[in-house]
């Protein structure tokens, strides 16, 4: 296996920091609620899905790369209805992530040979 190269280190612990801060933050808000709802859970736990692809980055798991590119992708689309500002930063980082983890030496570590059609 390749070397983890220092960029997918970063986005990977980047991913990880805001899962959990968005599962935090989202729990305590459905905690503050007066009224329950089941289906409300589904909020905080969609909130760890960045924790995962970033402990998936790191162990060099190919679709998460994908997965984060999406998540980050589905950031710049709801940011449409906020303002242009948040498009324009959520859009900048898309970019970011996707050249870290697509160009140079991310393409080589998520290259498993013994992986067919990667």
């Amino acid at each position: 296996m390749n070397k983890r190269p220092i960029a997918v280190t970063v986005i990977a612990w980047l991913l990880i920091a805001a899962g959990v801060l968005g599962f935090a933050v989202h729990l305590r808000e459905l905690v503050a609620q007066k009224l329950f709802h089941f289906e409300d859970l589904w909020i905080p736990l969609v909130g760890l899905l960045p924790a995962a692809c970033g402990a998936f980055l790191l162990l060099g798991h190919n679709w998460a790369r994908w997965l984060a590119l999406a998540w980050m992708a589905s950031h710049v689309a709801i940011s449409f209805f906020d303002s242009l500002g948040k498009v324009a930063v959520h859009a900048i980082l898309l970019l970011l992530i996707a050249y870290s983890l697509f160009a140079g030496d991310a393409k080589a570590y998520f290259h498993h040979p013994d992986q067919v059609g990667t």
